[in-house]
């Protein structure tokens, strides 16, 4: 039966992975038919066609290696300086420029010539481009948002799940007290689990951030008012300092430890329904987290050799592929919860990779949309500048002159991939 289940989370993944660049891609093709741009295909997957059918000007088809998609837009790249398009120099480097112009022009049919992509204006080739990663936003949005008001994510409480008998520095990793241990601050104020704490030093509380925060500030004697069988009572209690996790200023879980006030409990995790104000706001610091997270990519590269080729541990925030992803997806199916919980998670999953994809695709470097993104604003910036200053209209920029800069950048993608790939299949991030 495991199997079985592992089975259908890979599967059920890979239809969500088809779906997500199908979504992304109908982006891409709906503005730029909207524009009046020929789009000769529009494709799921890479390498060999699997099936296609064409309707009105456009090829529709879905290919073997469900790794990303394209549409192919006529005109991508302008004219060389000589206005011609077809390859022809021996150069690497001006083949790779030529190459790629060329291909752009592969399919240019009589009545194309004012249907090219590069002749559109700027802001215009903008909404074509960023229409493919916000469609990928929008459903991370959906589906987070979604999950988070009608199901519910898991919120600490201010109830307590257990008391810690002994003080232990969290930077140890353990939960077996050793001898000459002290007796932990809650342990010696009599805090059981099943109370729900309802004050700190005479300030009501209902929230765990609120609660986490007032205990790391305290050091010394505080009054812990519990609510305990139906009844409030108070407890005298002396926090001391601990080495405990450390959190950032919005109280989110932060790599490292520091020394803070320490009482010696475990807060109560409760599946709890978020209002839609809630909802967003927690959406908008998964995109933060998600952005720093894109930005931090390169410092992670050391880490992810060693759990690839070494015996260096895989972290919980390391970078995970589409393999590491299904695999991940067949484990959501194997746990040992409820069907509804089972099915937020593997949908929350979906939204991550839907949000990494946004991310991911916004980066001003070519191959990706977002350079081509960059290259459409720097072409508007040059012709304002000029329109300013009474100088002759540059024209368009051409992109296709840095190709041989994206196939650097390609290759360094696919070395990331590579390496991603193996640490997925052979040091796997799972999930606790």
């Amino acid at each position: 039966m495991t199997m079985v289940l592992t089975v259908l989370g890979i599967v059920l993944f890979g239809v969500g992975l088809l779906i997500s660049i199908a979504w992304h891609e109908l982006g891409h093709l709906s503005t730029a038919k909207l524009f009046g741009i020929r789009v000769p295909q529009y494709m799921v997957g890479f390498g060999p066609t699997l099936f296609s059918r064409h309707k009105g000007e456009t090829e529709y088809g879905i290919k073997a290696i469900p790794m990303g998609g394209y549409i192919r837009m006529i005109g991508m790249f302008p004219p060389g300086d000589d206005g011609r398009i077809e390859a022809r120099s021996t150069s690497p480097w001006r083949g790779m420029i030529e190459d790629a112009r060329s291909a752009a022009y592969e399919e240019l049919q009589p009545g194309d010539e004012t249907r090219l992509f590069y002749t559109r204006k700027p802001w215009k080739r903008v909404i074509v481009m960023f229409a493919g990663p916000f469609m990928n936003l929008v459903l991370a949005v959906a589906i987070f948002v979604g999950v988070m008001m009608t199901f519910g994510t898991p919120t600490q409480t201010t109830e307590v799940a257990g008391v810690q008998k002994c003080v232990i520095e969290q930077s140890e990793k353990r939960d077996t007290c050793a001898k000459g241990d002290p007796d932990s601050p809650a342990a010696l104020a009599g805090l059981k689990e099943g109370d729900r704490i309802v004050a700190f030093d005479g300030e009501r509380i209902d929230d765990w951030p609120t609660l986490s925060a007032r205990i790391r500030d305290t050091i010394g004697p505080a009054e812990i008012t519990v609510e305990r069988d139906g009844r409030e009572q108070v407890l005298q209690a002396t926090l001391i300092e601990n080495m405990v996790v450390k959190k950032d200023e919005d109280g989110e879980v932060v790599s490292g430890y520091e020394p803070a006030g320490y009482l010696g409990f475990a807060a109560r995790t409760e599946i709890l329904p978020l209002s839609f104000g809630e909802s967003v706001d927690r959406m908008g610091g998964m995109i933060e987290n998600g952005a720093e997270s894109i930005i931090a990519l390169p410092s992670k590269v050391p880490d992810l050799w060693d759990a690839a080729f070494g015996d260096g541990e895989r972290k919980d925030d390391s970078p995970v592929g589409v393999v590491g992803a299904a695999r991940l997806s067949g484990e959501v199916l194997n746990l040992d919860m409820p069907t509804t919980n089972i099915v937020a998670t593997f949908l929350m999953l979906l939204a991550g990779f839907n949000l990494s994809l946004f991310l991911f695709n916004m980066l001003p470097l070519l191959p990706l949309d977002g350079g081509h993104i960059a290259g459409a604003l720097w072409e508007s910036v040059r012709r304002g500048i000029a329109k300013l200053f009474r100088r002759p209209d540059p024209g368009p920029f051409d992109v296709a002159k840095l190709m041989p800069v994206a196939y650097v950048v390609a290759g360094i993608f696919i070395c990331f991939t590579l390496l991603v790939l193996v640490a997925d299949i052979v040091n796997p991030v799972r999930i606790s």
